[in-house]
């Protein structure tokens, strides 16, 4: 069965509301046959993405930057994965008070170096979450595991 795997940190309520929202977009009943696995991004580890066929990735922008753990994690897989993760799917969302572009684009110099492809534009949240953020955050994990249904 293909596993989608989620890594994210969730400091906060928005980005809880977030998280939810792309859950129950990957885990939607129209979407038959794949596994969701979440893990906050301390605990996530090598075998977690070995394991995985396509990853949903959450974090807070700050300082202009993914977040602490978010790279954590990303220093910990990197090596590990590098040779055998590549060109698997991966989506973003990123939630800011003033601007997300750093980390955006941190985020991106990393899963290009790990070869992994973006299928989806990132969800660029500011604020606090709007029910059309909600729903883009919904649309993007259902968009990831869906794509995960018609590899199989």
């Amino acid at each position: 069965m293909p596993r989608l795997l989620i890594v994210h940190h969730t400091p906060s309520p928005s980005l809880q509301a977030l998280l939810e929202a792309a859950v129950d977009g990957a885990t939607d009943d129209a979407i038959e046959g794949v596994e969701v696995v979440k893990r906050p991004a301390l605990t996530a580890a090598e075998v977690d993405v070995l394991e995985a066929d396509a990853y949903l990735l959450g974090t807070p922008a700050n300082i202009g930057y993914m977040s602490g753990a978010l790279k954590h994690f990303f220093d910990r897989i990197y090596y590990p994965c590098l040779d055998t993760t590549q060109r698997r799917p991966y989506g973003l969302y990123v939630h800011g008070n003033e601007d997300t572009t750093g980390a955006v684009r941190a985020v991106g110099s990393v899963t290009k170096g790990l070869g992994w492809q973006q299928a989806r534009d990132p969800v660029e949240v500011l604020g606090d979450p709007s029910s059309d953020d909600i729903e883009a955050c919904w649309e993007l994990g259902a968009t990831l595991a869906a794509g995960l249904t018609l590899d199989a």
